[in-house]
């Protein structure tokens, strides 16, 4: 099965609020847009991506992501997360009706292009199906098969309302990657420990951070 993701990226100057400890307000939109470049970048170096759609307002995020293969879908609802996820998806499935979608973190400097392909290859197997985050609080990823639908649910304890919703939790060991998102300086610093892409790379260097000592990558 051959998947379209759908990766949502809210305007640049209000991302990754929460990196406040770790990065100024000057340098928080520009770790933002190599989170989502690397994401980006590893996605569409799956085989098991046919393509990848992101869902965003922000002109500059727009530009340099479709710069790199992705198709952009204007966030004409701007009602935040979920509202963009299911646009996108809407707009996908106009002209591909049987698509197989999956919405993906834009935060994942760390993706490995395998092991999101594994994720996808066990997501085939249910109508609906999920990735919890390395907290086991959120969700990283949420596929719908051929024929189903998205039905987003981001946002706080998305895996226990992802579960609610009826989507199958994936139990997966040696994903990591696909399952460190970043949100604090913490996350960073172990996404830095797994190992991230170039751009966001060459972003943490002029933060002068380095990985968390403790981190040890499955």
């Amino acid at each position: 099965m051959q998947w379209t993701l759908v990766i949502p990226l809210k305007p640049l100057a209000r991302a990754k609020s929460r990196l406040s400890d770790t990065a100024s307000d000057g340098l928080r939109p520009g770790l933002a847009l190599a989170f989502a470049q690397d994401t980006v970048v590893a996605a569409l170096a799956c085989p098991a991506v046919k393509d990848v759609a992101v869902v965003t307002g922000d002109a500059l995020a727009g530009r340099e992501l479709g710069a790199l293969g992705a198709h952009i879908v204007p966030d004409e609802p701007g009602g935040g997360l979920n509202a963009a996820l299911a646009h996108a998806a809407a707009v996908v499935r106009s002209s591909r009706p049987e698509s197989a979608l999956a919405a993906l973190n834009a935060d994942l400097p760390a993706l490995r292009p395998l092991e999101l392909a594994r994720v996808l290859d066990a997501a085939a197997e249910f109508p609906r199906a999920f990735l919890p985050d390395a907290a086991a609080i959120g969700t990283t990823l949420l596929a719908a098969a051929p024929g189903h639908e998205l039905r987003p649910a981001f946002g706080e304890d998305s895996r226990a309302r992802h579960r609610e919703s009826g989507a199958e939790e994936l139990c997966l060991d040696e994903v990591d990657s696909v399952r460190h998102d970043v949100d604090t300086g913490e996350d960073l610093r172990a996404a830095l420990a797994l190992g991230v892409g170039s751009r966001t790379a060459a972003a943490a260097a002029r933060l002068l951070i380095a990985p968390h000592p403790d981190h040890n990558p499955s």
